[in-house]
């Protein structure tokens, strides 16, 4: 007997199930590539390994339907890969000694200098660190908390594989009063171990109320130094709303070339506090002692002004600086980013150099009033603000060597050894009080100054380190050397880099 004939509403059926089977198979593939890209990605990122190049679809010779979809496939593998949260790393799980608290005290670079510090040393005592309490009492008098400033879960997910770092004490510690102390300054890691973990251990919450320079430059192991590292340029992160402002005026620095930033540390509290007071009038210099004698933890009252200054000492005034920049070689029509405060004198103080580089811009120029607003009054946040732009520059000029000139140095030669033009105090007000005293002409002064900073601008070097004297030597974030490598390969790594 013959065989019938399939029906034709079967054969269409066995079709469209081929076809349907087709399809399925197909999306399947294209989403387990989304998924392999993604994962490939996250885990080039954690290894610290240049991201591979996604290819780019090119038509097919048959100009069939699937070389569209292809194309399609590989830029939604993309996208996703893209849009991804990155991956974290794996929790490190220990037993914890105990709970510590930090209270950072001064500016925001000395802040972070020691809130890198801290997380170190709860890292290598095995404790649990509570996020960082900020500085509200000191001259700024800044109310910013330290998620007005940084990206708290960003911070506490960098670090998971190293430390456990919690927003708050749990609450059968609340009510615990918690032993205050200040750890000794500049200590090796061996001081922590021996007297303060014993402390830990016994009371099982302890508050640091001051943290600047707690740590020593040099002499700890190689990881905890790199843990530094890892601190200061990949956990701590500031808010987005800081980086949207920070990226917005960088890239309208940027609009009209390169640019330069000088950090003119000539505000109020730096001058009263360091005691300098050349160029400054009587009634400026009275006002000046008295702001010092007002605030009781500054120590040093009675000042010579005038040997400070020839010690290196003091900050440059406005007018030096103008001569220096004019020295160095930097054209009239140079862009000049001015990252401070208040500059003490306003504008007339500030009218040389306005007058030599009238290319001058501040952060009110570049933002309008209302995206400035929020940041008002929060002194810490706007120094952020300067930080992302001095980071950025094409070169970084600080007047003096403050915690933010030292700490944006550090920054630059971490992502690439950019230069930071490091200003010899000592030997400029000597070379500025001879050409004023009309002892050198304009020639003479100008090469003298290159001369100079020749071998200062950041060129790759290790820390000059004074056994028993860690304040006279180099400061660990101005120069990490431990972190950095050749300027070459480091410029390589870092174009895949997000810093």
């Amino acid at each position: 007997m013959a065989k019938r004939k399939a029906s034709p509403p079967a054969a269409v059926r066995r079709r469209l199930g081929g076809a349907g089977a087709s399809a399925v198979g197909w999306a399947l593939r294209v989403a387990t590539s989304i998924v392999a890209w993604t994962l490939l990605l996250h885990l080039f990122t954690f290894l610290g390994i240049p991201r591979p190049t996604l290819p780019v679809a090119r038509p097919s010779c048959l100009g069939g339907r699937n070389s569209s979809a292809a194309a399609e496939a590989v830029a939604a593998a993309g996208e996703a890969a893209h849009l991804a949260p990155p991956a974290l790393r794996p929790r490190r799980l220990y037993k914890s000694n105990g709970y510590l608290l930090v209270s950072c005290n001064g500016g925001l670079n000395q802040m972070r200098a020691a809130i890198c510090d801290m997380v170190t040393v709860a890292r290598y005592l095995n404790l649990t660190m509570v996020i960082p309490e900020l500085d509200k009492q000191s001259f700024w008098a800044d109310p910013s908390d330290f998620g007005d400033i940084f990206d708290v879960n960003h911070f506490i997910d960098s670090l998971r594989d190293e430390v456990k770092i919690v927003k708050e004490l749990p609450q059968k510690f609340s009510e615990k009063v918690p032993l205050s102390m200040q750890p000794i300054s500049w200590s090796s890691e061996k001081y922590y171990l021996r007297q303060i973990l014993p402390l830990v251990r016994k009371h099982k919450v302890v508050r640091f109320s001051k943290t600047d320079s707690r740590l020593a430059n040099n002499g700890l192991p190689l990881k905890l130094q790199k843990l530094r590292c890892h601190v200061n340029y990949n956990a701590l992160r500031f808010t987005p709303s800081i980086v949207a402002l920070g990226n917005k005026m960088v890239s309208v620095l940027r609009r009209t070339g390169s640019f330069i930033v000088l950090h003119l540390r000539y505000e109020m509290d730096m001058l009263a506090f360091s005691g300098c007071t050349h160029g400054c009038s009587d009634e400026e210099t009275e006002e000046l002692t008295r702001m010092r004698y007002a605030y009781p933890w500054w120590k040093e009252k009675e000042i010579d002004s005038d040997k400070k200054r020839l010690e290196g000492l003091c900050p440059l005034t406005p007018g030096e600086t103008t001569l220096v920049l004019k020295a160095l070689g930097f054209p009239r029509d140079t862009r000049i980013y001015i990252a401070s405060g208040e500059i003490y004198g306003g504008e007339k103080r500030l009218a040389v150099l306005k007058t030599e580089f009238p290319n001058i811009v501040r952060k009110e120029m570049l933002l309008s009033d209302d995206e400035l607003r929020p940041f008002q009054k929060h002194s810490t946040q706007m120094a952020a603000l300067d930080y992302l732009v001095s980071v950025a520059s094409d070169v970084f000029i600080p007047s003096n060597d403050g915690n933010m000139a030292k700490v944006v140095e550090g920054h630059r030669r971490f992502t690439g050894f950019h230069k930071t033009i490091q200003l010899d105090r000592k030997r400029l007000v000597e070379l500025i009080d001879l050409f004023e005293d009309q002892e050198l002409s304009w020639e003479e002064f100008s090469v003298a100054v290159k001369e100079l900073h020749m071998g200062r601008m950041s060129q790759p070097t290790r820390r000059r380190v004074i056994p028993g004297q860690p304040k006279e030597e180099d400061y660990f974030y101005a120069n990490p050397h431990e972190c950095l490598g050749p300027a070459k390969k480091r410029r390589e790594r870092l174009k895949h880099i997000e810093i």
